[in-house]
């Protein structure tokens, strides 16, 4: 089967890795900004009034969050807009893409938790089920969970056996690779229509999205198995993939040029294009932690600064982990 196929099975497979919920924690899943600091989603909610104020959004649209894991982001978005117009909570409405059933279980309960039954958060199984007018979409490490071809020297990576082996690849893809200047690495499957399925069913939306990598191709294989908070390179000698295969993560470094062209080739522009660091600085947090200062203590003000500094210091995650907003 191609690599993509596999790499499908891996992760949405009957067994495969996201069929249940997984912890975040030592025991579980790697961190990300979400888990570090509710200022994360307090940020991007700040950006989203910010639209609202100057009428470049609707108060009376959706606010939808893709791949949400057990719904924080989500949840810490809607408490900071309750913060700013407590009214926004009667107006919007608010929706969690999720297809995996244990999950939204977990969605639910810590939804129930934060809100009890004063919020509704609908679930949809896919994008394409979302219709509305206007939704501000948001999404955190998606798109390096999409599968992916792998591509080196004119031929395309098949897998039998968990075992990689290379064939000619077809002149759709070479042609790709030909004009992304791609000699080997990653091809990523289903952007396209993931962008189709938005454009389709949303008539105006802002769609800000985070993730790990660059607007160009890096001529290398970034794909990676992580296990017990381990990184393996896909093609390390000590991996054993018939090992880890839906028992561990598997992932790789995002093309955002890809991104950007699927979803314009839909019909949407791209708004900005940075690092995650200038995004959340821009939509505010610097204020809203001087904000939360003026009505906490100074311990919990000092620990909650630490966390936001991972989110903003310039370290590798800081210039690497990319914001892109698209509108259309």
């Amino acid at each position: 089967m191609y690599f993509s196929d596999y790499m499908n099975e891996w992760l949405y497979g009957e067994n495969g890795y996201y069929k249940n919920f997984k912890a975040i924690g030592k025991a579980g899943d790697f961190y990300t900004a979400v888990s570090t600091s509710s200022f994360f989603g307090a940020a991007i909610a700040n950006h989203f009034y910010k639209l609202l104020q100057s009428k470049k959004a609707d108060r009376n649209g959706w606010l939808i969050e893709v791949g949400a894991h057990q719904g924080y982001l989500l949840c810490d978005m809607i408490q900071w807009l309750y913060t700013c117009e407590p009214t926004l909570i009667a107006t919007l409405k608010f929706g969690i893409v999720e297809r995996q059933p244990e999950v939204r279980k977990a969605q639910k309960a810590y939804i129930q938790e934060r809100f009890g039954d004063d919020v509704h958060v609908t679930h949809f199984s896919d994008i394409s089920e979302v219709e509305a007018k206007y939704a501000f979409v948001v999404a955190n490490e998606i798109f390096d969970a999409f599968p992916c071809e792998l591509f080196k020297d004119e031929k395309i990576g098949n897998v039998e056996n968990h075992q990689i082996s290379w064939e000619r690849a077809s002149k759709e893809i070479l042609t790709w690779a030909e004009k992304h200047y791609l000699k080997q690495g990653e091809i990523a499957v289903g952007y396209e229509d993931f962008a189709k399925s938005m454009a389709k069913g949303i008539e105006q939306c802002d769609f800000v999205t985070f993730d790990y990598g660059e607007k160009y191709v890096r001529n290398d294989f970034s794909i990676r198995v992580y296990r017990a908070h381990e990184t393996f390179p896909l093609f390390d000698e000590e991996l054993n993939l018939s090992e880890s295969f839906q028992k561990d993560d598997i992932t790789y470094d995002v093309n955002f040029k890809h991104v950007s062209e699927a979803f314009e080739a839909a019909g949407f522009n791209e708004a900005a294009y940075e690092t995650q660091a200038r995004a959340l600085v821009r939509f505010g947090l610097i204020e809203i932690l001087e904000q939360f200062s003026k009505q906490t203590t100074q311990e919990r003000y000092l620990r909650e600064a630490d966390k936001i500094k991972t989110l903003i210091a310039p370290t590798m995650m800081g210039d690497r982990f990319k914001m892109i907003h698209l509108r259309k």
